[in-house]
């Protein structure tokens, strides 16, 4: 059955164009949805005219406002009643659509999506996570910068969320959990680390491996790397912008001399698979984890194709984060390993 999905239209450095290509090229790859685009309708319509086959896909809700990405969560929220973005949270809300998908304003955004869609009973904050590519397929990241500052009860609610979305999305039984440090000896980190590593240590609802260093998580050392925001967000940038320098240089070696020009011809088909591994377009969509309803977050620069993949995102989670499904599974983990910690 077809699933409603909310797309915040006025959200991204450049919307509402890459939400409308977005959205019909996620029905052009045979995703089964409906959207509801929330945003100015004159400009939505228009661009619609261009993809025959979203027309009769969507439903448009047109408002004037929309909230800019640098204002401040709590005066957006204050001001902007009727933000596109408001709009089309409350929509997974009220129950007309399973999910919700911007592009905009992240800190707005998780404000909102905390305030309507409610976090579930055992999670103190939600967090951001996502897929990550590693030489051994993907693994799962979390927090990348909804929270700066994490108790350790943050970080032990973050391993057992990533667990369950990487049971999804990796398809993983019993994955592995990480948690991120400065090294992988017992007593290095901080006073946090060290607490949220000996609670999980204990249970057995969680398949912890202990520290993980940086440059583990793209070697695959755990399905699951938790940290706090501020670490996970820089930790994500760096290696993002690692794989921009790595592709220019290879671009620049390959295309000073013939040589090189034909050596990248014969090997095309490899790069191209290099390039759609490592391509973060590709893996664009963050989960807000610990909701009671489906919310993605879309890069605010994303082009069309990135945004597609959002919707993807959640699309494929959208039936899992409910009372019964993946949210009831966090619920009673958590239970159990602060019972067994009592």
């Amino acid at each position: 059955m077809a699933i409603n999905i909310a797309l915040d239209a006025m959200g991204g450095d450049a919307a509402p164009a890459i939400v409308v290509e977005g959205a019909s090229l996620a029905i052009e790859r045979g995703l089964d949805c409906h959207f509801h685009m929330f945003g100015d309708a004159s400009r939505i319509d228009l661009l619609l005219r261009s993809f025959p086959l979203l027309q009769d896909k969507v439903m448009v809700h047109h408002t004037d406002e929309a909230i800019p990405g640098d204002m401040k969560p709590a005066v957006a929220i204050r001001t902007l009643k009727r933000s596109s973005m408001r709009l089309a949270v409350q929509s997974v809300a009220d129950g007309v659509c399973q999910a919700v998908v911007s592009a905009g304003n992240t800190g707005a955004y998780m404000a909102l999506s905390k305030i309507l869609l409610h976090t579930l009973s055992e999670i103190d904050r939600p967090a951001i996570a996502a897929k990550i590519p590693t030489i051994k397929g993907f693994c799962i990241g979390l927090d990348l910068g909804a929270n700066v500052d994490c108790s350790f009860d943050n970080l032990v609610q973050f391993a057992v969320m990533g667990e369950s979305l990487a049971c999804r999305l990796l398809g993983k039984e019993r994955p592995t959990v990480g948690l991120l440090n400065v090294g992988t000896e017992e007593q290095k980190g901080d006073v946090v680390v060290q607490e949220a590593a000996q609670l999980l240590k204990e249970s057995d609802q969680i398949n912890f491996i202990g520290f993980v260093e940086g440059d583990d998580i793209t070697m695959g050392k755990a399905d699951v790397v938790v940290t706090d925001g501020f670490t996970g967000n820089i930790a994500l940038k760096s290696m993002e912008g690692a794989v921009r320098l790595l592709f220019n240089l290879i671009k620049g070696s390959l295309s000073a001399t013939f040589l090189g020009r034909l050596g990248y011809w014969i090997a095309s088909s490899a790069f191209k698979n290099v390039r759609n591994k490592m391509d973060p377009r590709l893996h664009n969509g963050a989960v807000f984890l610990g909701l009671r309803s489906a919310a993605v977050k879309s890069h605010g620069g994303a082009d069309a194709l990135a945004f597609c993949y959002a919707i993807d995102v959640a699309a494929s989670i959208a039936s899992e984060i409910d009372s019964v499904g993946m949210g009831q599974e966090i619920e009673n983990k958590l239970q159990q390993i602060y019972g067994a910690s009592l």
